[in-house]
């Protein structure tokens, strides 16, 4: 960690509050060789301390325009953390599904397809753990 130990800990506290705990222990925990470790902490840092905790934007509208950069980069791993996390801060199965279909004018049909399937497990999964109650009659 930098000496900007501050920093860090609200990056870690804004991190947790987004992408929750469990993830972002499993993702420190297995980033700690000498080699990972500073990328580890720039990214607790600087994105989450610095550019997270911003308050010109709320986390809301924060994760919105994430979905939307992780759909257009085609990372679908990182799409799949950052729905979840959209949803904790309180984007709707609505809004998200609207992204998409906003990204597959913009980023082409084949990205929103992909966006979809991500999406809809990322939210079944929080569903099937209990994290969040369904918001559209069916399955997503």
């Amino acid at each position: 960690m930098s000496g900007e130990s501050s920093l860090y800990d609200k990056g870690k506290e804004v991190r947790i509050a987004v992408l929750g705990e469990a993830h972002v222990q499993r993702s420190l925990a297995a980033r700690q060789s000498e080699f990972a470790k500073p990328l580890q902490d720039f990214t607790t840092e600087f994105c989450w301390g610095k550019v997270w905790a911003r308050p010109e934007l709320d986390r809301r509208s924060r994760s919105l325009v994430n979905l939307g950069f992780m759909i257009a980069l085609h990372s679908w791993h990182e799409l799949a953390i950052h729905t979840k996390g959209a949803i904790r801060n309180g984007v709707t199965e609505v809004e998200i599904r609207e992204v998409i279909m906003q990204s597959m004018v913009y980023c082409g049909v084949p990205a929103g397809v992909q966006a979809l399937k991500v999406a809809e497990t990322s939210i079944n999964e929080m569903i099937e753990s209990g994290e969040h109650q369904r918001q559209l009659k069916e399955k997503v």
